[in-house]
């Protein structure tokens, strides 16, 4: 049985100070992120979600249902319990302004490649790809 989702990439970059990327790693560790936000983005459609690091560049994959909507997922997402206080709390770790929700900070990125490309996509939509 094969699965169907959406795929979006986004970027971040955080504050370039050593210490404050050790300690946003620490807030994004194993069970360190906080219960309400993870299940915010389990209850708006977002399936799995992988952050990576290069410097204090951030790179954000995150697969969602098919129906998923971003703009309107995002702004849903901000009206869930704790979310403002935990965009205001990793305010301090990133290159943003304290009061820029998620949607304002992330910026979608465009895929040109895929290996075996067999569908178009754009940053807006996502792409669908079998799992």
């Amino acid at each position: 049985m094969t699965k169907q989702f959406k795929r979006y990439c986004k970027t971040l970059k955080l504050r370039d100070d050593p210490a404050l990327i050790e300690e946003y790693k620490k807030v994004h560790a194993m069970g360190a992120v906080w219960p309400e936000i993870t299940q915010g983005m389990k209850d708006i459609g977002i399936i799995d979600m992988e952050i990576y690091l290069d410097g204090n560049q951030l790179f954000m994959i995150m697969d969602t249902v098919t129906e998923f909507d971003h703009d309107a997922a995002m702004a849903v997402l901000a009206t869930l319990p704790r979310q403002a206080e935990w965009e205001a709390f990793v305010a301090k770790f990133q290159k943003t302004g304290p009061q820029a929700s998620a949607a304002d900070k992330w910026r979608l990125v465009e895929r040109i490649y895929e290996l075996d490309q067999k569908i178009a996509s754009t940053p807006e939509r996502g792409y669908e790809k079998e799992c």
